[in-house]
């Protein structure tokens, strides 16, 4: 179970990731991010009620409130940085926020075994190379480093944070929109504090009508990522759950070359090969 809803979250995230960082090129990525956060947070409003999750209030929705502090400045960073830097050097280097809940998995003494270690190693270099080593050939903008790194730290953070929000389903769906509906309100405020500097809230042309079900996708599609790495982390290994939840720029990658046509080089192609070998040595383990 570990293992499918680690990569069902790879998938969703690869796939939000892509239509978020399109639709940062086209809009602020603040408005992206507080738009799409928003549309997420009505379904999730309307999950809650149909499902009873209100029962499930406790003080646990306080580390909810903290994802959904965190969240925003994460979302914000990467977002910007996809719109300023190549994804496949963006992407990749975002895949160390692994770092953050495997620490926290080893501290709290998780100890895993060498078959582990190994698809550890394995499917982190998969990841990497699978992006795209696009380091020489295309330039990388400090500011597009910096905000990665950013994004990848306050990714991790949110990791560790929802996996402590809530211990049943509907008690997920409850710390889900609690998150959300802080997202909204940090990003909105910091939206509004932009608009009053003189910074544009939305394109020239404004935010057409038929780019929302785009927004929909992105936020929904980030919301149930958070949810399988939940299910993930709580019922096996958080090391085995992070790195498989990670693998997201390889789902990215494929999005770019389906979608956009890009061109996924021999090397691409080989951490490909090498991301799926690391899974399987992770499943094995």
């Amino acid at each position: 179970m570990t293992a499918l809803f680690a990569l069902a979250t790879s998938l969703l995230w690869g796939l939000a990731d892509f239509g978020g960082g399109l639709l940062s090129r086209r809009a602020p990525a603040l408005t992206v991010v507080v738009v799409s956060q928003s549309i997420a947070a009505v379904v999730l409003g309307a999950v809650v009620v149909a499902t009873g999750g209100w029962s499930e209030a406790g003080p646990r929705l306080w580390f909810a409130v903290a994802a959904g502090l965190v969240g925003p400045v994460a979302l914000l960073s990467f977002y910007k940085a996809l719109a300023l830097g190549p994804m496949g050097v963006v992407s990749p280097l975002a895949t160390l926020s692994v770092a953050v809940p495997v620490s926290v998995g080893l501290f709290l003494g998780e100890r895993p075994g060498l078959v582990q270690v190994a698809g550890t190693a394995v499917a982190v270099a998969g990841v990497v190379l699978a992006g795209g080593p696009q380091l020489r050939s295309a330039p990388v903008q400090r500011q597009a480093l910096l905000l990665t790194l950013v994004a990848a730290l306050g990714f991790g953070t949110v990791f560790v944070l929802i996996t402590e929000a809530s211990t049943t389903a509907t008690g997920l769906f409850l710390a889900l929109f609690v998150q959300r509906v802080t997202n909204v309100a940090a990003g909105g405020t910091a939206l509004w504090c932009a608009v009053r500097r003189g910074t544009p809230a939305l394109p020239g042309g404004g935010l057409p009508w038929t780019s929302l079900p785009a927004y929909g996708f992105v936020g929904l599609a980030d919301v149930a990522a958070n949810g399988t790495y939940a299910v993930a982390a709580q019922h096996g290994p958080v090391v085995v759950a992070a790195v498989l939840a990670s693998l997201y720029p390889v789902v990215t990658a494929l999005a770019a070359r389906g979608f956009l046509r890009e061109r996924l080089r021999g090397l691409q192609a080989a951490g490909a090969g090498l991301a799926l070998l690391g899974t399987l040595l992770l499943a094995a383990g």
